[in-house]
């Protein structure tokens, strides 16, 4: 899929998130921005990205999945990479360090 731009920021940003770790769309927003308002955008490139890039490191703020069908995937995906999941099914923040930052671990 060839895209340049944004969405192509954005998925070279999500390639940086290591095994075992994971994102949200504000940090990769705000790594792109300086902001953390094109979380919305984050997450439109991220649903249209090419097959290499580790679309299931990013979520939302509260360690949610993403709202499709495949969030089940994606909570899968985490916990076989071993990230920490609540019971509810969220990445668990707190056993994880926090969010993996593109510019340094916060």
């Amino acid at each position: 899929m060839a895209a340049g731009g944004f969405s192509a920021a954005v998925w070279a940003l999500a390639r940086q998130v290591p095994p075992g770790r994971a994102t949200t769309y504000g940090l990769l927003a705000e790594a792109h921005f300086g902001v953390a308002k094109g979380a919305r955008g984050v997450g439109q490139a991220m649903a249209r990205c090419p097959g290499d890039v580790p679309w299931w490191r990013v979520v939302h703020a509260d360690g949610s999945m993403k709202g499709t069908s495949g969030a089940d995937e994606q909570r899968v995906r985490l916990a076989e990479e071993g990230v920490p999941l609540t019971a509810d099914g969220r990445v668990d923040w707190g056993q994880a360090g926090g969010p993996w930052a593109p510019l340094g671990d916060l």
